[in-house]
């Protein structure tokens, strides 16, 4: 038997014996490796045999392949086991209120979410625009000079005109100017009641009451009430 045929016998022996045990895999393992290249140093032709720097490579090129085959198993398995870590923790502060990065306010009838915003310099200029659920303008808020603190915007609910505005979720930006002109960042937070957990792309994200959802690496305050019917607060930080 020649030395191509030999080989060519022992993979589809291997083949045949995969397939009678539905094993068969798309593409090859170490037991498949190990067969062939056993072959391959049966088989070989006395006057031209296998040079040890040829087997050595193809041994080293597949213990490398092996072992970020294994790696990427484990990567895959740390960051299920860090998903469901997280989906426990996150499960945890249902029923709890909490204060997270946002700038979403919901309006369900006269009921409409608070948006909180802080600013580490006094300003001279600060608007609030309120954008609908398609990205319109709907208001403009002039709120003028402010003072270095945290503050609560509260929306009534109407557009320019007076004319209230459908039930929703509505997105808020604030810009804010000092006294030379310059742009100073504005930090918004949304806060509410956890009702939920849901996890999408690997992401866990919070319900809140009103309906809005928060990323749940946002959160940078929790809120729960303890025996006495008073709040327990603790705040994160990055």
């Amino acid at each position: 038997m020649g030395y191509s045929n030999a080989i060519t016998g022992q993979y589809e022996i291997y083949q045949a014996e995969q397939e009678e045990s539905n094993l068969s895999k798309s593409s090859m393992d170490k037991d498949a490796f190990l067969t062939l290249l056993l072959a391959q140093l049966t088989n070989q032709d006395p006057l031209n045999p296998m040079e040890d720097t040829e087997m050595t490579s193809q041994l080293a090129e597949y213990s490398s392949l092996e072992q970020l085959t294994n790696l990427n198993e484990s990567m895959d398995t740390l960051v299920a086991q860090t998903s469901k870590d997280d989906m426990f923790t996150a499960v945890s502060f249902i029923g709890k209120t909490v204060k997270a990065e946002g700038y979403a306010v919901t309006k369900a009838e006269d009921s409409i979410s608070t948006l909180h915003y802080s600013l580490g310099e006094a300003v001279s200029d600060l608007t609030v625009n309120i954008y609908s659920p398609d990205g319109d303008i709907v208001r403009t808020e002039i709120l003028g000079t402010k003072q270095p603190g945290t503050y609560e915007y509260k929306w009534d609910g109407k557009n320019e005109k007076g004319v209230d505005q459908a039930d929703g979720t509505y997105s808020i930006g604030i810009l804010a100017y000092d006294t030379t002109g310059r742009p100073v960042i504005v930090q918004t937070e949304v806060s509410g009641e956890v009702k939920g957990v849901i996890t999408e792309d690997g992401v866990q994200y919070l319900r809140l009451d009103d309906g809005r959802y928060i990323n749940f690496g946002y959160i940078t305050e929790v809120v729960a009430p303890d025996a006495t019917g008073t709040t327990n607060t603790t705040t994160t930080t990055d």
